[in-house]
């Protein structure tokens, strides 16, 4: 799986939309849009960063 279908995996895990996603993180809009789009590369890291704050305030909804 890629990078950016891995981001959008994680966004769309805790229910929320591409905005809704972006504030809850602080992350403008139009970098999380070319993320998922795979027109500008995440790092590994962030995905990572992402995911454990998503995991630890428990907003995965699968």
């Amino acid at each position: 799986m890629e990078i950016k279908d891995e981001v959008r995996k994680l966004r769309e895990s805790t229910g929320m939309n591409r905005k809704e996603f972006c504030a809850y993180l602080g992350i403008p809009y139009r970098t999380m849009t070319e993320w998922e789009l795979g027109n500008r590369k995440l790092p590994d890291y962030v995905l990572r960063m992402m995911a454990y704050q998503v995991k630890t305030e428990k907003l995965d909804k699968r």
